[in-house]
């Protein structure tokens, strides 16, 4: 049996995350922020009762851009650790199933992609970099930045 992955689009590129992490899909209201966060923490949110930390992708892969509304855009909803995550998200694709097991990235990434790099894995859409949630979540290493 092959494992599902949802396909999404983060800072222009489609990537694979595992369906089975994923708890939910769904569309950002109010984000309150946090003082004293790191940068890629875009604040709290709530869903069904629950605070959620609101990890902004892009800035978690070290990417600079402009300051874009994170409000009303998609997420995807992790939980790691008793902690719910709600990730920011470009784009939802789809879900598709793979083609076989993951393999180890043929070349190397850029240094916030190669953080969070598990492997690549065959789709009907194409080869797709599977995201390692967690170390999107723990966002770049704030020590080697400074």
């Amino acid at each position: 049996m092959s494992e599902l992955y949802l396909i999404v689009g983060l800072c222009g590129e489609r990537v694979a995350f595992r369906a089975a992490e994923v708890q939910s899909v769904i569309e950002l209201g109010k984000i309150t922020t946090a003082p004293r966060a790191p940068a890629f923490i875009a604040g709290l949110a709530a869903l069904r009762s629950r605070a959620l930390t609101v990890i902004d992708c892009a800035r978690s892969l070290g990417i600079e851009r402009e300051a874009v509304e994170l409000e009303g855009r998609q997420a995807a909803v992790v939980e790691l650790k008793g902690h719910i995550y709600a990730l920011v998200l470009d784009a939802v694709d789809d879900v598709v199933e793979a083609k076989d097991s993951p393999e180890p990235v043929p070349a190397r990434l850029g240094e916030g992609w190669q953080r969070v790099a598990k492997g690549m894995v065959e789709t009907e859409l194409g080869p797709m970099l599977v995201v390692d949630l967690g170390a999107m979540i723990a966002g770049p290493d704030l020590k080697k930045a400074a």
